[in-house]
């Protein structure tokens, strides 16, 4: 009797596994693709597009908050001027508030005179792929205090988490699929091996 439930619990653990390896894969892929095809543009040096979009630049008068400091100011300021993004850094020196502001195809920079509240805003249009670039970087180990400052930011951050333990589950059910295959255990050794020898070849030279 418990030779047949183990036999049950296993049959349905590899059915279930199965299923997930497949379907995480395919959910996860688009995300894998965008990471692929990005880590290729930023390993070459050259780029088969041109990202020099046309620079907007305006004047207006803003109200900068005193009782407030730090990314709840910045927030302010841009809220009048009507843009939205990441806010990368808060740079503040004498009468002077910068504010640079980023988000995929965009970015900006916000000039404020604290003395006279004007605002000097300045805005550049990138193309798609420049896009890509900015969500392979994003949220990126730049100034951590205040980085996930824009909802956006935060969703992409936890949605490429999530990637990262799915392509650790699908890595760890592709080893358990293919112990389970008795007829694939040949191949998948060799091919293993040579996986784990590339590796450690490539590590080994880069460090020793």
């Amino acid at each position: 009797m418990w030779v047949t439930i183990m036999r049950l619990l296993g049959k349905n653990l590899y059915l279930w596994i199965k299923e997930f390896h497949l379907y995480f894969g395919l959910f996860i892929s688009p995300f894998v693709l965008l990471f692929a095809v990005t880590t290729l543009l930023f390993n070459h040096t050259w780029k088969p597009w041109d990202s020099r979009g046309e620079v907007g630049k305006v004047e207006m008068t803003v109200e900068v908050p005193k009782d407030v400091e730090g990314i709840a100011q910045a927030k302010a300021v841009m809220q009048q001027v009507g843009i939205s993004g990441e806010i990368r850094n808060i740079f503040k020196r004498r009468n002077r508030l910068t504010i640079p502001v980023m988000k995929p195809g965009y970015n900006a920079s916000i000039q404020v005179d604290l003395e006279t509240g004007i605002a000097v805003v300045e805005e550049r249009e990138l193309n798609f792929w420049d896009g890509l670039m900015y969500l392979h970087k994003s949220p990126g180990p730049h100034v951590a205090k205040i980085r996930g400052n824009w909802i956006f930011t935060r969703i992409w951050a936890f949605l490429v988490d999530g990637v990262v333990y799915f392509v650790l589950f699908i890595s760890a059910s592709g080893i358990y699929l293919w112990l389970v295959l008795k007829a694939e255990r040949k191949t998948g050794l060799i091919v293993m091996g040579a996986g784990c020898f590339t590796f450690a070849a490539i590590v080994m030279a880069l460090v020793l």
